[in-house]
């Protein structure tokens, strides 16, 4: 087993899949001039710079530009978006999924500071995937780890984690 960086590919086909997508994307930073409703294709698509959490729990600080789409959507509503600001950065919190009538619902996107976006979707079909260049960061994003377990609370005198062999009781 190798701690070298990989190109992360995922796919979401229901609410499970959607969750473990929104963690891989948690923090990710995507300009509001990259957010993109393509009607025709029933498509909805952004780039992220996404901080890399799997890589982090390495040792490593990174991000990596991903690309994310999202299909079978039929309607795109937001709020708290201002599209005429070409310097607008919103960062992803969550991604989560409101059931309509099954397998249909909304898929919501929603940002730090209150901007949100609803996709109304036939179903859940999503793919994230890394793209472009990786590179260092010198910090990470900062949350309360009040329910993450004790050895990722735990971090050194630079504020990483212990890496995965030094973790203890978990």
């Amino acid at each position: 087993m190798t701690d070298a960086p990989h190109e992360l590919k995922l796919f979401a086909l229901d609410e499970e899949d959607l969750a473990v997508l929104s963690a891989h994307t948690q923090d990710a930073l995507a300009p509001a001039r990259d957010l993109t409703w393509l009607p025709k294709e029933r498509r909805f698509a952004l780039m992220l710079s996404r901080f890399d959490w799997e890589g982090y729990a390495s040792g490593r600080r990174e991000r990596v530009m991903a690309g994310l789409h999202f299909n079978r959507v039929t309607r795109v509503s937001s709020t708290m978006i201002d599209r005429a600001d070409p310097e607008l950065l919103l960062e992803l919190l969550a991604i989560s999924f409101e059931p309509g009538r099954a397998p249909s619902g909304a898929v919501i996107l929603t940002f730090s500071g209150g901007p949100a976006i609803r996709l109304e979707v036939e179903c859940v079909e999503a793919q994230m995937h890394d793209v472009g260049p990786r590179w260092a960061v010198n910090s990470c994003p900062d949350h309360p780890l009040d329910d993450a377990p004790d050895w990722l609370a735990a971090t050194d005198a630079a504020g990483l984690p212990p890496l995965p062999g030094d973790r203890q009781g978990g």
